[in-house]
């Protein structure tokens, strides 16, 4: 899952729900988000457990996690107090290339993760090459200082590329650094999902 490279409009289609953002995977949603993908198909009402599979399979796909993975984010969040649903999420909201992302530093996600693991971002000066890292309030995300780096994430703001706006981290667009100012809440969730079906489902 984290590194599914199939046709992205089907996963937009299959789940009703703009999970990837490349171009063409929201066109498909647009023209075609009332229909399933493959041929002569329609939505079915799905079972409960249908509907929680596809919650699930929404938060690995959009934050590009494997099922391990999610598996560990939810055992983490089990331990930590408050709504279970809403940790979940809020771990992964934490993660790298999600706020790179978010303050508009990538068109996609996939991209974020791409760029942290080729080593193109620093974080407090060092160098980070791991996604799934947890920012920290007082983290700064920065650009490795090579000429070639600054030059094509400049180009992809001048591109038209607007971050979705976190008031938990702010941005310098000048600089093109985002500093971590705290952590996120449930509000900030970016994904439209029902975590707590989610919850369930796990927990079984």
């Amino acid at each position: 899952m984290a590194r599914y490279t199939g046709p992205k409009g089907r996963i937009n289609r299959r789940l009703q729900t703009a999970i990837y953002e490349s171009a063409g995977a929201l066109k498909a949603l647009d023209k075609r988000g009332n229909q399933p993908p493959g041929m002569h198909t329609r939505f079915r009402r799905p079972s409960n457990y249908g509907q929680a599979l596809m919650e699930k399979q929404k938060i690995k796909h959009y934050y590009g996690l494997g099922e391990r993975q999610l598996r560990r984010y939810f055992d983490k969040a089990t331990r930590q107090k408050g709504n279970t649903g809403a940790n979940l999420l809020m771990l992964c909201e934490k993660r790298i290339d999600n706020v790179i992302r978010m303050v508009g530093l990538c068109k996609t996600r996939p991209q974020a993760r791409q760029g942290v693991a080729h080593g193109h971002f620093l974080v407090n000066g060092a160098k980070m090459d791991r996604p799934s890292y947890q920012v920290r309030p007082g983290d700064v995300i920065s650009i490795r200082p090579k000429g070639n780096l600054l030059r094509y994430y400049q180009t992809v703001r001048e591109s038209g590329v607007e971050g979705e706006g976190i008031d938990w981290v702010s941005f310098d667009t000048e600089k093109l650094t985002a500093t971590v100012q705290g952590a996120p809440s449930a509000e900030d969730i970016s994904l439209p999902v029902d975590a707590n079906t989610v919850v369930e489902f796990l927990s079984r």
